[in-house]
């Protein structure tokens, strides 16, 4: 009997441990199970967000790659069956020739987009504002009802820039005037002296060709010269 009641007694002990410690290994293994569930979320949120000009990218990747296998060789030898028919061969270096154009046609097309479009500097400017978005704690705006108020909230501001940008350039043409109009007065002065400068020259010119005369008329008088 004694030996039974100590074997009563252990049988708790041997069953793994008591009620205190069953809940502390439950919740340690309860936050066991849950860990792996959080660690995606916080992979997700310490993931880099992807660029809009990869993503687009990759899209048009993709369409293109499915543009190319609905373009088939099976489709083009039923769209050409009779071709197929008599020449197998010639069939097949047509139809690559068809999608090697294609795939330049359309990717000339893409980049070409791209470049006229300038998508590059206006995706990278969208990925810059979400980034900017994110850390701004302010409500997004949101229109009030009254259609003249938000007119005017929006116009407003753009009215008084084009404002400060037409008086910039009032003052700046005011000092090209300004600038200008202090050139053509110089311009008029130095004509002013140079003609004065040839006013002068031309008297003194005059003067000295009348002393000449005279000189000459004196030395050499006229009367001499009679026979």
């Amino acid at each position: 009997m004694e030996e039974s009641e100590k074997c009563m007694d252990k049988e708790p002990v041997l069953g793994g441990c008591d009620p205190d410690q069953r809940n502390a290994s439950g919740e340690h293994d309860s936050a066991q199970s849950t860990a792996p569930e959080n660690e995606p979320v916080k992979s997700a949120e310490s993931e880099p967000t992807r660029s809009r000009l990869k993503l687009f990218n990759k899209v048009m990747e993709k369409s293109f790659q499915r543009l190319i296998t609905d373009a088939s060789f099976q489709r083009f030898a039923r769209s050409f069956h009779p071709l197929y028919k008599q020449n197998k061969q010639m069939t097949e270096a047509i139809h690559k020739q068809f999608i090697s154009d294609l795939q330049k046609s359309i990717q000339e097309d893409i980049s070409r987009v791209i470049e006229e479009g300038e998508l590059h500097i206006k995706l990278d400017e969208l990925d810059k504002l979400e980034e900017l978005a994110k850390n701004t704690t302010q409500p997004a705006w949101r229109p009030s009802g009254c259609p003249e108020r938000d007119l005017s909230s929006s116009l407003v501001p753009y009215f008084q820039a084009q404002e400060e940008y037409l008086c910039r350039e009032l003052r700046k043409l005011q000092k090209e005037n300004t600038a200008l109009a202090e050139r053509v007065q110089a311009g008029r002065q130095a004509i002013v002296q140079t003609e004065q400068r040839i006013t002068a020259t031309v008297e003194e010119w005059k003067a000295s060709v009348g002393d000449m005369e005279a000189f000459v008329s004196s030395v050499c008088p006229s009367e001499t010269f009679d026979f």
